[in-house]
């Protein structure tokens, strides 16, 4: 018992979280509050989710060791030539990549660092780049399937491929970029906020292993083709990405291959959300989301679905809301669905608890000594949930 507390002490809270709703899962399970049927049909829809996410961040993180990201990063500052309008544009445009071509937690856990890194080399002011990294983490996930883990159902549910998803999807995602961008500036990188006039750009980045740099570079590059030829599925391009970088790091550097790379608290946390919201789901949580959200596929019907998605996500957390809501929309309902997925994309920026990358983001700036008072979040986070939230959910509407 001794051992079990100090096991548990030494768990970060987020680690806590995790492993309380897996087992609230297990225990909905074997208790038969869940149908072994539902709960196998849930599992289903996870394995593939399970082996792409374990796998891109394992890509990420080793692609981070090796200094892709601070290669871009330093040169990104020195593209702005000590100007903030240059640098805020180069800013967005990387992080918004990042987020749209390596999925959003990558962007909050592995870019995060490498912005607040470069404000302290070069002077620059921590919370806007802070911010712009949380801020676009979110907002620029509506694209591409890889950009979310919601994204990843909703086109399996839709039967769309990667390009498919994108020409559905680039109006109300050029919407939420638009809106970020001109909150971003506002709030924290106008004249008077950001703490400075100009800044001095960094010397360039000089990785420390050539040789893994442009290994790492080249799979990032390779995996970032094989999604847009949807030649296979995603997971087996993340997989096998990922096991070129880490052949790389044993044969050059075996000492940073750890246990650690591997997101252990994502996928524990992401099982256990499926099957508590497909036991929630079983007793009553589909009537309510299906009153909330009407069964009309107009305009009123997508208002209604990405209210009910951005709201809720705010209360609890956008990917069991999403599977939630997902279930009550009728089959036949693309554009609600679609709305729903902006809801819970765009959406969840009001509560630190709102989405995996936030919290994985407020994390980050926490052990990096980076503070923003939760009053200043939540109230800057409100205005671009709403404004971004009816700009994309108009421009999914003038689109359809």
């Amino acid at each position: 018992m001794r051992v079990l507390s100090r096991f548990l002490s030494r768990l970060h809270v987020l680690d806590r979280i995790a492993g309380a709703v897996l087992l609230c899962g297990l225990l909905c399970l074997a208790t038969g509050l869940l149908p072994a049927a539902s709960a196998g049909e849930a599992m289903t829809r996870a394995g593939p989710l399970l082996a792409f996410l374990g796998t891109v961040i394992v890509l990420a993180e080793l692609t981070t060791e090796a200094g892709v990201f601070d290669v871009v990063a330093s040169a990104v500052a020195r593209a702005g030539r000590g100007s903030y309008p240059a640098l805020f544009l180069w800013c967005v445009g990387v992080a918004s990549l990042i987020t749209m071509t390596l999925n959003l937690d990558t962007t909050a856990v592995l870019l995060t660092p490498v912005m607040l890194a470069l404000a302290s080399r070069v002077g620059i002011a921590a919370v806007p780049l802070a911010m712009t990294t949380v801020w676009l983490a979110n907002t620029a996930s509506l694209l591409l399937p890889v950009s979310n883990l919601t994204n990843l159902l909703a086109a399996d549910r839709v039967a769309l491929s990667p390009a498919e998803m994108a020409a559905r999807m680039w109006a109300p995602q050029l919407a939420a970029l638009v809106v970020t961008m001109a909150c971003l500036w506002l709030f924290f990188w106008r004249r008077g906020r950001r703490g400075a006039e100009r800044y001095t750009p960094p010397e360039p980045y000089r990785p420390a292993d050539p040789v893994l740099f442009r290994v790492c570079a080249l799979a990032c590059a390779a995996f970032l083709l094989a999604l847009l030829l949807d030649v296979i599925p995603l997971w087996a391009a993340s997989a096998a990405a990922a096991a070129v970088v880490v052949v790389a790091f044993a044969v050059r550097q075996p000492e940073v291959l750890r246990p650690s790379l591997i997101p252990w608290r994502l996928l524990v946390l992401v099982p256990g959300m499926f099957l508590v919201v497909q036991t929630v789901d079983v007793h009553g949580l589909h009537r309510l989301l299906a009153s909330a959200m009407g069964t009309d596929n107009d305009l009123l019907g997508m208002a209604r679905a990405a209210g009910v998605g951005g709201g809720l996500s705010n209360v609890l957390n956008n990917l069991p809301v999403y599977l939630a809501g997902e279930a009550a929309v009728p089959q036949g309902n693309h554009e609600q669905l679609l709305a729903l997925l902006v809801g819970t994309n765009v959406a969840p920026l009001i509560t630190p608890w709102a989405s995996l990358a936030t919290l994985l983001w407020f994390e980050r700036c926490h052990a990096q000594g980076v503070r923003v008072s939760l009053g200043r979040f939540t109230a800057t986070g409100t205005v671009l949930a709403v404004g971004a939230l009816a700009a994309s959910v108009a421009a999914l509407a003038l689109t359809a």
